[in-house]
């Protein structure tokens, strides 16, 4: 039997429909997001994904919380990464998708590797969305925009607290699943 295989054997049905849902939602929040963004982002020459980025990768962070096995970030990133670049969707950056889209997943899973204990605190949902937003901000800059030194620190920073406010959003999305009794997401 091959790696791979064993690697997604370890999912649910349940757990796979949560990834592909994550992933769908991420890409399908990114063409809305990114143009209003870019109306505040564009005079003060801040590339616009890294404002609108802590509102799109709250999925992965949400995903990452409620499956609570370890790839599962990874995971959303990757196919995330694959359909856009199949698809030619809106952000492809072609076959350089794969390291783009892929890092923050990575990012937010060796963050919660990290920690070695279940995802459930705010603080958790709010680092994670900080180093995925920064992590996709930092290569795409340095993959594509190259920007000064000034311009992506500020671009870093604004990335950061979008990172973290759209951990805090997942944090709460998550919370009220746990209400509605669909998950094992436990108090904090």
């Amino acid at each position: 039997m091959n790696k791979k295989s064993t690697f997604l054997r370890k999912f649910s049905i349940y757990e796979i429909v949560v990834i592909a849902l994550m992933a769908a939602l991420g890409l399908a929040t990114k063409p809305i997001i990114v143009p209003l963004t870019h109306l505040i982002t564009s005079p003060l020459f801040i590339p616009g994904g890294a404002v609108a980025g802590g509102f799109y990768m709250m999925w992965i962070v949400l995903g990452a919380a409620l499956v609570n096995k370890r790839g599962t970030a990874t995971l959303i990133a990757f196919t995330q990464s694959l359909i856009v670049m199949v698809m030619g969707a809106f952000g492809s950056h072609g076959v350089v998708s794969i390291i783009t889209y892929s890092l923050p997943g990575l990012m937010v899973d060796l963050l919660f590797l990290m920690a070695r204990r279940k995802i459930n605190a705010p603080i958790d949902f709010f680092l994670a969305g900080i180093i995925a937003n920064m992590s996709g901000t930092y290569l795409s800059n340095l993959v594509f925009f190259r920007l000064p030194a000034i311009p992506l620190i500020l671009s870093l920073a604004s990335g950061a607290l979008s990172g973290g406010l759209g951990g805090v959003i997942a944090y709460f999305i998550c919370r009220k699943i746990a209400d509605l009794g669909f998950d094992s997401f436990e108090d904090a």
